[in-house]
Protein backbone atom coordinates (compact mmCIF):
# COMPACT_ATOMS: atom_id res chain seq x y z
CA UNK A 1 0.00 0.00 0.00
CA UNK A 2 1.62 3.36 -1.15
CA UNK A 3 1.90 6.63 1.07
CA UNK A 4 -0.38 8.22 -1.39
CA UNK A 5 -3.24 5.78 -0.82
CA UNK A 6 -3.15 5.90 2.78
CA UNK A 7 -2.49 10.32 2.88
CA UNK A 8 -5.41 10.11 0.60
CA UNK A 9 -7.88 8.27 2.61
CA UNK A 10 -7.32 10.48 5.93
CA UNK A 11 -7.29 13.97 4.05
CA UNK A 12 -11.11 12.46 3.01
CA UNK A 13 -11.61 11.88 6.29
CA UNK A 14 -10.38 15.02 7.94
CA UNK A 15 -12.42 17.11 4.93
CA UNK A 16 -15.64 15.07 5.20
CA UNK A 17 -15.60 14.67 9.18
CA UNK A 18 -17.52 10.75 8.64
CA UNK A 19 -16.51 9.74 11.90
CA UNK A 20 -18.53 11.08 14.89
CA UNK A 21 -14.36 11.40 16.72
CA UNK A 22 -13.26 13.28 13.76
CA UNK A 23 -16.56 15.84 13.88
CA UNK A 24 -15.91 16.15 17.77
CA UNK A 25 -12.00 16.98 17.54
CA UNK A 26 -12.46 19.55 14.81
CA UNK A 27 -15.18 21.18 16.42
CA UNK A 28 -12.83 22.71 18.94
CA UNK A 29 -9.35 22.27 17.69
CA UNK A 30 -7.50 23.41 14.34
CA UNK A 31 -5.28 21.20 12.31
CA UNK A 32 -2.38 22.86 10.76
CA UNK A 33 -2.18 23.15 7.07
CA UNK A 34 -0.12 23.40 4.10
CA UNK A 35 -0.28 24.93 0.58
CA UNK A 36 -4.25 24.34 1.24
CA UNK A 37 -4.16 20.54 2.86
CA UNK A 38 -4.09 18.97 6.23
CA UNK A 39 -0.14 18.52 7.52
CA UNK A 40 0.84 15.32 8.28
CA UNK A 41 3.43 14.88 10.48
CA UNK A 42 4.32 11.15 10.43
CA UNK A 43 2.80 7.66 8.83
CA UNK A 44 3.39 4.64 11.40
CA UNK A 45 3.15 1.48 9.23
CA UNK A 46 4.94 -0.81 11.51
CA UNK A 47 1.39 -2.77 12.86
CA UNK A 48 2.03 -6.78 12.09
CA UNK A 49 -1.51 -6.70 10.75
CA UNK A 50 -1.14 -3.93 8.42
CA UNK A 51 -2.70 -0.36 9.66
CA UNK A 52 -1.41 2.54 8.67
CA UNK A 53 -1.44 5.30 11.48
CA UNK A 54 -1.56 9.13 10.21
CA UNK A 55 -0.52 11.57 12.70
CA UNK A 56 -2.00 15.25 12.08
CA UNK A 57 -0.43 17.99 14.14
CA UNK A 58 -2.98 20.03 15.75
CA UNK A 59 -2.74 24.05 16.39
CA UNK A 60 -1.18 25.38 19.46
CA UNK A 61 -0.80 22.29 21.06
CA UNK A 62 1.62 19.07 20.91
CA UNK A 63 -0.86 16.22 20.55
CA UNK A 64 -2.26 15.18 17.56
CA UNK A 65 -5.15 13.49 15.50
CA UNK A 66 -4.21 10.12 14.73
CA UNK A 67 -6.81 8.20 11.95
CA UNK A 68 -6.00 4.53 11.68
CA UNK A 69 -6.44 3.04 8.34
CA UNK A 70 -6.39 -1.01 7.48
CA UNK A 71 -4.77 -1.77 4.69
CA UNK A 72 -5.18 -5.12 4.44
CA UNK A 73 -7.11 -6.51 2.04
CA UNK A 74 -9.09 -3.55 1.23
CA UNK A 75 -8.07 -0.10 2.37
CA UNK A 76 -10.56 1.93 5.01
CA UNK A 77 -10.94 4.09 7.70
CA UNK A 78 -10.94 1.62 11.17
CA UNK A 79 -10.63 4.15 14.04
CA UNK A 80 -9.98 8.03 14.97
CA UNK A 81 -8.50 9.34 17.76
CA UNK A 82 -5.71 11.10 19.64
CA UNK A 83 -2.72 10.71 20.39
CA UNK A 84 -0.33 12.10 23.01
CA UNK A 85 2.82 13.62 22.15
CA UNK A 86 5.63 11.72 23.73
CA UNK A 87 8.89 11.93 24.48
CA UNK A 88 10.82 9.78 25.27
CA UNK A 89 14.46 9.72 25.82
CA UNK A 90 17.79 8.73 28.15
CA UNK A 91 19.39 11.57 30.15
CA UNK A 92 22.22 11.66 32.21
CA UNK A 93 23.32 14.38 34.44
CA UNK A 94 26.47 15.25 36.57
CA UNK A 95 28.02 18.11 38.83
CA UNK A 96 31.19 16.94 38.31
CA UNK A 97 31.69 15.98 34.81
CA UNK A 98 31.21 18.31 31.48
CA UNK A 99 29.36 17.25 28.19
CA UNK A 100 32.67 15.78 26.71
CA UNK A 101 33.39 13.46 29.76
CA UNK A 102 30.16 12.32 29.72
CA UNK A 103 29.61 11.54 26.39
CA UNK A 104 32.84 9.55 26.08
CA UNK A 105 31.45 7.01 28.95
CA UNK A 106 29.43 5.48 26.00
CA UNK A 107 29.61 5.14 22.30
CA UNK A 108 26.39 6.39 21.25
CA UNK A 109 25.96 9.83 19.83
CA UNK A 110 24.06 12.02 21.85
CA UNK A 111 21.24 14.06 20.41
CA UNK A 112 21.28 16.50 22.75
CA UNK A 113 22.99 18.32 25.85
CA UNK A 114 25.37 20.64 27.68
CA UNK A 115 28.13 21.61 30.00
CA UNK A 116 28.11 22.81 33.27
CA UNK A 117 28.32 26.35 33.14
CA UNK A 118 27.16 26.89 29.43
CA UNK A 119 24.67 29.75 29.07
CA UNK A 120 20.51 28.83 28.69
CA UNK A 121 19.25 28.97 25.04
CA UNK A 122 16.56 30.78 26.92
CA UNK A 123 17.08 33.52 29.59
CA UNK A 124 20.25 35.15 31.05
CA UNK A 125 21.12 32.31 33.38
CA UNK A 126 23.82 29.36 32.95
CA UNK A 127 23.06 25.42 33.30
CA UNK A 128 24.12 24.25 36.88
CA UNK A 129 24.79 20.53 36.23
CA UNK A 130 26.15 18.67 32.79
CA UNK A 131 23.67 16.74 30.86
CA UNK A 132 23.97 14.32 27.98
CA UNK A 133 20.39 12.89 26.14
CA UNK A 134 19.84 10.56 23.98
CA UNK A 135 16.71 10.45 21.80
CA UNK A 136 17.20 8.40 18.66
CA UNK A 137 13.04 8.71 17.77
CA UNK A 138 11.59 12.30 17.98
CA UNK A 139 8.82 11.73 15.42
CA UNK A 140 5.18 11.69 16.84
CA UNK A 141 4.56 7.57 17.89
CA UNK A 142 2.86 5.31 20.12
CA UNK A 143 4.41 5.12 24.12
CA UNK A 144 5.37 1.69 23.27
CA UNK A 145 6.78 1.91 20.19
CA UNK A 146 9.09 5.13 21.06
CA UNK A 147 9.95 2.61 24.26
CA UNK A 148 11.28 -0.03 22.26
CA UNK A 149 13.56 2.19 19.89
CA UNK A 150 14.80 3.81 22.33
CA UNK A 151 15.63 0.39 24.20
CA UNK A 152 16.96 -1.10 20.98
CA UNK A 153 19.38 2.05 20.67
CA UNK A 154 20.81 2.12 23.81
CA UNK A 155 21.12 -1.76 23.89
CA UNK A 156 23.55 -0.91 21.17
CA UNK A 157 26.56 -0.20 24.40
CA UNK A 158 24.46 -1.49 27.54
CA UNK A 159 28.33 -1.30 29.11
CA UNK A 160 28.09 2.33 28.29
CA UNK A 161 24.85 2.96 29.43
CA UNK A 162 25.55 1.16 32.67
CA UNK A 163 28.31 3.29 33.14
CA UNK A 164 26.15 6.54 32.79
CA UNK A 165 23.11 4.78 34.95
CA UNK A 166 25.89 4.61 38.26
CA UNK A 167 28.30 7.67 37.36
CA UNK A 168 25.77 10.34 36.05
CA UNK A 169 22.50 9.15 37.13
CA UNK A 170 20.93 8.02 34.03
CA UNK A 171 17.52 7.22 33.45
CA UNK A 172 14.68 7.29 30.93
CA UNK A 173 12.39 10.17 30.67
CA UNK A 174 8.98 10.23 29.21
CA UNK A 175 7.24 13.37 29.25
CA UNK A 176 3.73 13.09 27.05
CA UNK A 177 1.00 15.89 26.74
CA UNK A 178 -2.63 13.94 26.09
CA UNK A 179 -5.75 16.03 25.13
CA UNK A 180 -7.62 16.09 27.91
CA UNK A 181 -11.01 15.80 25.95
CA UNK A 182 -13.11 13.89 28.59
CA UNK A 183 -10.60 14.01 31.33
CA UNK A 184 -9.85 10.24 30.59
CA UNK A 185 -6.39 10.39 29.38
CA UNK A 186 -5.53 6.54 29.24
CA UNK A 187 -1.70 5.28 30.56
CA UNK A 188 1.14 3.18 29.63
CA UNK A 189 1.56 -0.75 29.41
CA UNK A 190 4.77 -1.57 30.45
CA UNK A 191 4.88 -5.68 29.58
CA UNK A 192 7.22 -8.03 30.91
CA UNK A 193 9.69 -8.11 28.01
CA UNK A 194 9.82 -4.23 28.43
CA UNK A 195 10.35 -4.72 32.26
CA UNK A 196 13.03 -7.36 31.40
CA UNK A 197 14.84 -4.94 28.90
CA UNK A 198 15.05 -1.91 31.44
CA UNK A 199 15.91 -4.12 34.42
CA UNK A 200 19.42 -5.55 32.13
CA UNK A 201 20.06 -1.81 31.86
CA UNK A 202 20.08 -0.91 35.34
CA UNK A 203 17.71 2.00 34.05
CA UNK A 204 15.12 3.49 35.79
CA UNK A 205 12.34 5.27 33.83
CA UNK A 206 10.60 8.60 35.00
CA UNK A 207 7.04 9.91 33.97
CA UNK A 208 6.09 13.65 33.55
CA UNK A 209 1.98 13.65 32.21
CA UNK A 210 0.29 17.07 31.34
CA UNK A 211 -3.24 16.93 29.97
CA UNK A 212 -4.07 19.82 27.77
CA UNK A 213 -6.29 21.49 24.87
CA UNK A 214 -10.11 21.86 25.27
CA UNK A 215 -12.76 19.52 26.43
CA UNK A 216 -15.39 17.70 24.03
CA UNK A 217 -18.25 19.71 23.97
Amino acid sequence: MTNFEIIKHAIEEVEKKSWGVTQQFLGIHELIYEDNKPKIAHIDQDAPDGTAIVYFPVKDEKFYLVIYIKTIPDIDISWVGTEAGHSVYFKATSDNLDFIQLASLTTLKPTGGWSKGDMKKYGNSTYSFSCIELMPNPEPDEFEDKLNKLLDFLEKDTDGIRKLVNVAHGQIQVASIFHNGNTMLGGFHLNKHLLSRLNALEVEINFDLYAEGRLFK
